[in-house]
């Protein structure tokens, strides 16, 4: 057979088996022949080898073909064959007494192949689980971002907390963390207030003292509903203070709550709520409560605090607008992602200055996703509908920044508990402009604090609080404040007050596939550290419930909605200035231009 034929061959053979694997182009056919018949291996060989990099484990990507390719697949065989030739040349002499351990990674002809890195399309092979290099053709346009982003949730020591092994919670960190919890809103409360003692919900006492604890539900007297209500309130202290005894409550007719905001006359309980009573227990099986203290509020932050390194911001322009999307971001009967395409015409229109997008961007209760009735994997569906996209418009858009907060939902993350580690995707990460964050987080832009979540943690309260009316002692004057019957700032209220992303324990059960709560690691949980004690300007919660933006004791509060209801938010703010941040900030949820 002349050489004619035998390309021809090599061609077809290498035709059908990269036929419909996505990026492939003529010439790249023409240059694996060229491999194959310089290297002498066979089109089968040549097609091994590419998958071996698409599929290796350290491999981050999609099995997709570049320009780059061919060059890495000659790399690879090249080594290959040189390390053949070098065994067959040289005799290794075998040493009994290094059998017992790991022979050194040259010995096995590992040492040049560990230090190299192959680009295969997206994929990239490196021994490090975060490789340094991507795409060129994504990073050949990198600029530098306008807009200053700071967050502690993504640096070394704190990403490496959050990835965790999730499966190996112990009942006795659980306990303890509560018990934690409790024990910290006790302290704030005695400061608050100059408290010297708290006592124990659960002694006898003939006046009135003040226990702390975390509001439970008494099962039998909820007749069998778990619901909470007037007669299945319990609380249950630490046991540092009480050993750990779970109460039941009375409430006074015409109990008081003091130190809450002004118009706010009522109390919201709920399941792991903490709360400070004043009252006593008579002997008779229960706490009776006359008064309710309000939990210390956080403060506003000023222009000097607002930022989580707590640093003054130099003189600048500090101004910029923030475009907020929140998925599924495509119906959950298809996977078309139209809702996210007209988005993304948007965002290349108005090429706003941050971009923040909250998953699941592969939504696992997608009804194609769940039945399996896709051609894709959840890997290749993100590239093609956010990878590709996202660095099309940061090449229209070098200025701007992208952060990617995750979902418990999502397909493609490989931690799947609340808190949640970041997404994994290294294609992505190695673009300074684009940040992976992880669920819940904090972070700030031009000194403007952020706190964003994706679980639907203000139906969550909603469903399982009770609302008791109460007289008002002491109320606080607050700023812009709501109506008493503003339900949505009621309940992003409570989320400050408790100073927790999430404040229910435990989860609805019907809803506690939406969460995955892990408690043990309610670090990572917490609204602010415990050095600080400033709110964030702006809370963002994504809910099922009406979408809204409002402001709540000088914090912005936005639910922006889902994108599969053509639902959106769009940031502006103003710049640094006198007076409260939120002043300076607006916010509007509007939908989604086809």
């Amino acid at each position: 057979m002349d050489s004619s034929s035998n390309a021809a061959a090599l061609s077809k053979e290498l035709s059908d088996r990269f036929g419909t694997t996505q990026g492939i182009y003529d010439l790249f056919i023409e240059q694996c022949v060229d491999i194959c018949q310089t290297c002498n291996v066979s089109p089968v060989d040549l097609y091994y080898t590419w998958e071996s990099l698409v599929l290796a484990p350290n491999a981050v990507g999609n099995r997709i073909i570049t320009t780059e390719t061919p060059s890495a697949l000659k790399t690879v065989i090249q080594s290959r064959l040189k390390r053949a030739a070098e065994a067959r040349e040289f005799k290794i002499e075998q040493n009994p007494r290094k059998a017992r351990g790991a022979p050194p990674a040259n010995m096995l002809g590992l040492g040049s192949r560990m230090n190299m890195k192959y680009s295969v399309g997206l994929v990239e092979t490196a021994p490090s689980p975060q490789p340094q290099l991507a795409n060129p053709r994504f990073i050949g346009k990198v600029g530098s971002s306008q807009v200053t982003f700071e967050s502690n949730d993504i640096e070394g020591s704190s990403q490496d907390r959050r990835n965790y092994k999730y499966m190996y919670e112990k009942i006795s960190e659980r306990s303890g963390v509560l018990d934690e919890r409790i024990n910290a809103i006790a302290d704030l409360v005695s400061q608050h207030y100059g408290l010297s003692d708290l006592a124990d919900p659960s002694a006898s006492s003939d006046e009135a003292v003040v226990v702390v604890g975390r509001i439970t539900v008494d099962a039998e007297a909820s007749s069998g509903s778990g619901k909470l209500n007037e007669t299945s309130l319990c609380i249950e202290s630490s046991r540092m203070m009480g050993s750990g005894v779970r109460v039941p409550l009375r409430f006074a007719p015409n109990f008081k709550v003091r130190g809450g905001p002004k118009g706010q006359a009522n109390v919201s309980l709920f399941p792991g709520a903490i709360v400070a009573l004043r009252g006593k227990n008579g002997g008779g099986g229960w706490f009776s409560v006359n008064e309710v203290l309000s939990l210390p509020c956080l403060f506003p932050s000023t222009p000097s605090t607002s930022n989580d390194q707590g640093l003054k911001q130099e003189p600048r322009e500090t101004s910029f607008s923030m475009a907020i999307a929140c998925g599924p971001f495509t119906q959950d009967s298809d996977l078309q992602y139209k809702p996210w395409s007209s988005l993304f015409k948007s965002l290349l229109s108005l090429r706003p200055g941050v971009v923040l997008l909250i998953g699941p961007f592969v939504d696992s209760n997608n009804e194609k996703i769940k039945t399996g009735d896709t051609d894709q994997a959840p890997s290749e569906l993100f590239y093609d509908q956010f990878t590709e996209k996202l660095h099309e418009f940061l090449e229209t858009s070098p200025n701007s920044l992208i952060l990617i907060v995750p979902s418990v939902r999502d397909v493609i993350s490989n931690h799947c508990v609340y808190p949640q580690s970041p997404l994994g995707f290294a294609d992505l990460s190695v673009d300074p402009r684009i940040k992976l964050l992880p669920n819940p987080c904090r972070f700030s832009l031009n000194g403007v604090s952020f706190a964003v979540t994706s679980v639907d943690v203000l139906f969550h309260l909603r469903k399982e609080q009770l609302v008791m009316r109460a007289e008002e002692v002491e109320s606080l004057e607050v700023d812009g404040q709501l109506p008493a019957t503003d339900t949505m700032a009621s309940l992003s209220r409570l989320i400050l007050q408790q100073r927790c992303f999430y404040p229910l324990f435990p989860s609805p059960l019907e809803l506690s596939h939406e969460v995955n709560l892990d408690i043990s690691h309610f670090e990572h949980l917490a609204l602010c550290h415990e050095d600080e004690t400033y709110a964030p300007d702006v809370l963002i919660v994504p809910s099922r419930l009406k979408h809204f933006s409002k402001v709540v004791d000088h914090t912005v509060a936005v639910n922006p909605s889902f994108v599969y209801k053509s639902v959106s938010a769009n940031l502006i703010f103003g710049g640094q200035g006198e007076g409260p941040i939120s002043s300076r900030i607006k916010v509007d949820v509007e939908r989604i231009l086809e």
